[in-house]
């Protein structure tokens, strides 16, 4: 969730530049910076940490006249969170900000050191500008290199150059991360990742499509596409409401995070992904000798996630997994072995139950390991190895992307436990690292699925309950379902293995109980079918979501054909999230604050 801002005129570059990251901040970073270039001169700033590092860092830089400059947020993924990893990256007369990931940045990077180049950071963002200057060597201009070196760019990007060769000039490129132009009548050209930096500079803006690149001078926007055809910009009116803008359009926060899940999981996956491994430079591979068990402990949501991981570590590591609920686990006197890696599961990274056990298996002088969204934290500080989830901010009551996020790099380690273990071939691990390959794209939320559960969500706002009912790893997500109905719709819900229904809990069952039933066709899919047409003989009213059409069902939900039981868990849980959402927001809730600081709110 790095953020760009970009600006060519003659106000005051380095205040813009800064306080459009101050707006970017929401979205989560842990390093900074900006660069300037001003009378043919480069001033650079980076700083690690917070913005007020950066801005301490410029507090004596002055600028006065026309320049042009960039800045950046950065999320570390390749290379840890140190100044010469933070952006913008130099070369000889150029600097750069990138957002996204150069997936063949290694291959050129190579070529580029046979060459003669040297690199300072561990980045993959640093071989855009080396190569730059490459082209330019063999170009007939600046631009002529430029739009070389995005054609030999595979992967994602939204990417800002300048050089010293160009002075007046802001080169740009969009593929897959967003990236807008925005311009005021005065002949100053604004760039950002989002809308937010440039409310109150512009009055209309341009979003780039994908493919486009191009450049800006103070006199002219040239854009090209994917076909290296010019094109006109095309301006819309800018929003002044910086809140509106945060969400993207969006009605809530809540929405805008279910919709943001396919690129914050990419950025989970990004540098941790070879053909046949896993890739957790964060991870020292000794971490795991001995180890015999692995606890997981959490709370909410969390918790969750840490179920799920449990069916993982478990079926594919072969390693002995236990479950802990963090608020029971400190008031306990538990045993603690020293051949069990103890694992906390924190969105924030501050969660109070969760940080007492952490401090607990330190003391009893157990190996540790936090899977968490914020660098720095108390547990990241604490705990003797980290892999951040990369979610960026949550501003929704109801977590969506941390659950997202940790659930796919508990997928990812216990691919990488078991390569440790050898309990399964290479082989078998390179197939699931090319099904989670495959996640982000079963996670985009559809206008046809999304404009469904809107007209479904009105069947469910009365009755005396919900019952979320799911198998195996289904079962946590049936969990998490019933979670974020009750955190957000203040509906009473509760989950359930589905072969535990009989067992007591269809005693309730009649048309006003709704059964939401997680069919997923490639794990016990006629088991838990079974199950539900339990309920159904007991009148409960069912919804259904599956593949495959369940002719017992009141109401059916079609997930898109998945090859594996994980794809479908991934598009089941987006379906949950939207189901709940829409529930709460025709009950008139505000989904986006706790019930007892919400206004009730009307959206049509």
């Amino acid at each position: 969730m790095c953020g760009i801002v970009g600006y060519l005129g003659q106000k005051n570059t380095k205040q813009i530049l800064l306080d459009g990251l101050k707006e970017l901040e929401y979205r989560g970073y842990d390093s900074a910076g900006i660069a300037v270039l001003e009378d043919g001169h480069f001033s650079n700033f980076k700083a690690v940490g917070k913005l007020v590092n950066l801005e301490e860092k410029t507090k004596d830089f002055i600028t006065e006249g026309f320049a042009v400059g960039i800045g950046h947020t950065r999320w570390a993924t390749h290379g840890k969170p140190t100044e010469l990893n933070a952006h913008p990256h130099l070369g000889e007369n150029s600097y750069v900000v990138h957002n996204g990931i150069i997936e063949n940045y290694a291959t050129l990077k190579k070529e580029l050191q046979t060459s003669g180049v040297t690199f300072l950071s561990q980045t993959d963002t640093e071989v855009i500008v080396h190569q730059f200057e490459k082209n330019q060597k063999s170009a007939k201009n600046s631009f002529e290199a430029f739009a070389k070196t995005v054609s030999q760019l595979h992967g994602a990007y939204a990417i800002l150059l300048v050089t010293k060769t160009e002075p007046e000039t802001i080169f740009f490129a969009k593929h897959g991360s967003p990236m807008l132009v925005g311009v005021n009548g005065e002949g100053e050209k604004y760039f950002a990742s989002s809308d937010t930096p440039l409310i109150g500079h512009c009055h209309s803006v341009n979003y780039f499509e994908d493919g486009d690149y191009g450049y800006v001078t103070p006199k002219e926007i040239a854009i090209f596409d994917k076909n290296k055809t010019k094109k006109e910009a095309k301006f819309s009116s800018l929003s002044q409401n910086k809140l509106l803008a945060q969400k993207d359009g969006f009605r809530f926060f809540m929405e805008k995070e279910i919709y943001e899940q396919s690129v914050v999981i990419s950025d989970t996956m990004m540098g941790r992904l070879s053909d046949n491994e896993i890739l957790f430079d964060e991870l020292d591979k000794s971490l795991f000798d001995g180890i015999n068990e692995i606890k997981l402990c959490a709370c909410g949501t969390s918790y969750h996630s840490a179920m799920s991981a449990s069916y993982l570590l478990e079926r594919y590591s072969k390693i002995r997994t236990s479950l802990e609920i963090a608020s029971e686990f400190r008031y306990r006197e538990p045993i603690m072995s020293k051949d069990t890696l103890f694992v906390v599961i924190s969105q924030s990274g501050e969660t109070a139950d969760t940080l007492e056990t952490l401090k607990m298996a330190k003391s009893a002088g157990l190996k540790t390991l936090v899977i968490c969204n914020v660098d720095n934290s108390s547990m990241v500080r604490l705990a003797d190895a980290t892999i951040l989830t990369r979610a960026g901010i949550e501003k929704g009551v109801a977590s969506t992307k941390a659950f997202a996020t940790q659930v796919t790099v508990f997928w990812m380690l216990a691919l990488f436990v078991a390569k440790l273990k050898n309990s399964l071939s290479a082989d078998e691990i390179a197939k699931h690292i090319a099904l989670l390959r495959e996640v982000p794209s079963h996670v985009k939320v559809t206008d046809d699925m999304h404009e469904r559960i809107k007209r479904l969500s009105k069947r469910y706002l009365h009755g005396h309950g919900f019952f979320f009912i799911g198998r195996d790893i289904f079962y946590p997500l049936a969990l998490e379902g019933a979670l974020k109905l009750k955190e957000i719709s203040y509906l009473h819900a509760e989950g359930y293995p589905s072969g535990e229904m009989k067992h007591g809990p269809i005693a309730l069952a009649d048309p006003e109980l709704f059964t939401i039933a997680l069919l997923p066709k490639h794990l016990h899919y006629e088991k838990a079918k079974s199950n539900v047409e339990e309920l159904s003989a007991r009148d409960s009213t069912i919804c259904a979501i599956s593949q495959i059409e369940f002719d017992k069902a009141d109401d059916f939900i079609q997930i898109s054909p998945c090859s594996h039981y994980m794809l479908e868990f991934f598009e089941m849980m987006v379906v949950l999230q939207l189901l709940s959402l829409e529930i709460s927001i025709r009950l008139g809730n505000d989904v986006d604050m706790p019930r007892n600081l919400a206004k009730s709110v009307t959206v049509e």
